[in-house]
């Protein structure tokens, strides 16, 4: 077992979003994404693997399908092996999420 402070890997970048890994294993991994303001992760899909999101800090637009959702700090959305998801800054702060898919890739 492992135990992080999330905190510490927090990091971001005027460029382009940022991963941070806190776990990884052959079946599933778990990371913080960090996004600066209008930053965003482009559209795509994980035939075979689920993908969950839960803001920790900030405010993010994220798609499911056709569906979109402004969530807040406490909200966290499931997109299913196949479906096509994005996410977006929509918020003047910076965005972190803690991001768990299943399997791994």
């Amino acid at each position: 077992m492992a135990w992080v402070d999330v905190s510490q890997y927090k990091r971001f970048s005027g460029d382009r979003f940022q991963k941070a890994n806190l776990f990884e294993t052959d079946r599933m991994f778990c990371d913080i994404y960090c996004f600066e303001p209008g930053q965003e992760q482009a559209a795509h899909k994980h035939q075979g693997a689920d993908k969950i999101y839960y803001i920790i800090e900030g405010r993010a637009l994220v798609q499911i399908g056709t569906d979109q959702r402004e969530l807040a700090p406490g909200m966290a959305a499931h997109a299913g092996a196949g479906e096509e998801h994005a996410v977006k800054n929509v918020g003047a702060e910076q965005l972190v999420m803690l991001v768990f898919m299943a399997p791994h890739p």
